[in-house]
C-alpha cells in the first residue's frame, strides 16, 4: 500500500505565508512526479505545481513567483511554500505522486492524499 499525506494547511490572512508538505509511505520502489493540486469551492481541480524527480518544476500560471515547490528525494516528500497569498488560492491542496510500487513490476501507480484545507482571509 502506498499512502501520500499532507501536512500544512490552514487560515492565514490575505498576504501571508503557509508551507505544505506530503510525504508518500509505503511500498514504494521509485517516486516520479509529485505535484500539488488545488480545488477551490465551487471550481474545478487545477494544477498548482509539478516537480520532476531530479527537480524539474512548473507551475499553474496563477501561482508564478509566489509559490515554490521542492522535493527532498531521501524522505519521498515534497513542500510547497506559498508566499503572497490571495483570497482565491483558498482550496482543498491535495498531493499527488507517480510511484511505481515494485521494482520487479513496471506499473506506476497514480497516487493522491487526502488533502488539506488553506483559506485565506481578507
Amino acid at each position: 500500500q502506498v499512502q501520500l499525506v499532507e501536512e500544512g494547511g490552514g487560515l492565514v490572512q490575505f498576504g501571508g505565508s503557509l508551507r505544505l508538505s506530503c510525504a508518500a509511505s509505503g511500498t514504494i520502489s521509485e517516486v516520479y512526479d509529485m505535484s500539488w493540486y488545488r480545488q477551490p469551492p465551487g471550481k474545478q481541480r487545477e494544477l498548482v505545481a509539478t516537480i520532476q524527480h531530479f527537480g524539474r518544476t512548473n507551475y499553474g500560471e496563477s501561482v508564478k513567483g509566489r509559490f515554490n515547490i521542492s522535493r527532498d528525494n531521501a524522505k519521498k516528500t515534497i513542500f510547497l511554500e506559498m508566499h503572497g497569498l490571495k483570497s482565491e488560492d483558498t482550496g482543498v491542496y491535495r498531493c499527488n505522486a507517480k510511484i511505481k510500487p515494485r521494482a520487479e513490476s513496471t506499473y506506476i501507480g497514480d497516487y493522491w492524499g487526502q488533502g488539506t484545507q488553506v483559506t485565506v482571509s481578507s
